[in-house]
């Protein structure tokens, strides 16, 4: 679409800065003038103003040649994103130590309205299909991560992915409505999901539930393997017993807390 259209004239600063910010992908971290004007549908004339201001900020680079990348500002930003980092942090040694343990991948996840995002990642000593990566994002429906934070999302949101349809990636995705509610019900009933190359051809994963001081499900993790190991079932008490020690330390600052404030009363009371 033409960069110099009425529509893209009438829309605030705000949305093009934004718009010129979701141009870039994992697949093209580097785009120039042209292609950025082409992809946000702004003016080269406006394209080169909103960049040479967010160069100046730090948001963005110039990289080599006469293309652009993101800047480390953003970064920096995102760093103060506390919710996926508070988790991350606790979780890391229970991440590490399930890691060493079994020496497959191991994913942490968060939800990000109606789409997961990754905010862990690491990598097994044996290959796995690189599909995943820290700060991307991924699908609910289609990946073990994905189907425990679906799960337990609240009953709208189900819906309203249901009604907007599911995308298929492979052959063994679930895309029916009545079987993906039997699947995220199971996963309340087990506190265990599994997704057996729904995503990813080759791969499989099964996840468990992380759950914060109010009793929510806020984030979850994943060990990612080969569909051709054989131990993806026997995995499942692993990841499980990980999660529970991860939940157990989200909220051992509220219990903390909690049994302060009963002793500061007991003192008053005498």
């Amino acid at each position: 679409m033409a960069g110099n259209s009425s529509q893209a004239r009438g829309r605030s600063v705000t949305s093009k800065v934004v718009a010129l910010l979701d141009a870039f992908t994992p697949a093209d971290p580097e785009l120039s003038l042209t292609e950025l004007s082409r992809r946000t549908g702004l003016p080269m004339s406006t394209t080169y103003r909103l960049a040479t201001e967010l160069v100046e900020w730090g948001g963005l680079e110039r990289a080599n040649g006469s293309g652009y990348r993101i800047g480390l500002r953003i970064w920096e930003l995102g760093l103060q994103a506390t919710r996926g980092m508070s988790v991350r942090d606790v979780a890391q040694p229970f991440l590490q130590d399930l890691h060493q343990a079994t020496g497959e991948n191991v994913h942490l996840g968060v939800r990000d309205g109606r789409e997961g995002l990754y905010v862990e990642k690491i990598a097994g000593r044996r290959w796995v299909t690189p599909q995943s990566r820290r700060g991307g994002r991924f699908a609910l429906h289609a990946t073990g991560v994905g189907k425990v934070l679906l799960a337990y999302a609240p009953a709208e949101l189900v819906d309203e992915l249901l009604a907007a349809g599911l995308t298929r990636y492979t052959a063994h995705t679930i895309v029916a409505p009545g079987h993906l509610r039997r699947a995220l019900a199971e996963v309340r009933r087990s506190g265990i999901a599994f997704a057996r190359e729904e995503r990813t051809p080759g791969s499989t994963s099964v996840a468990a539930p992380v759950f914060d001081a109010q009793g929510r499900a806020t984030a979850a993790l994943a060990v990612v393997l080969r569909s051709s190991r054989p131990n993806l079932q026997r995995l499942g008490p692993a990841v499980r017993t990980a999660a529970i020690s991860i939940s157990r330390e989200l909220r051992a600052p509220a219990a903390r807390d909690e049994q302060e404030s009963s002793g500061q009363l007991v003192a008053r009371g005498r």
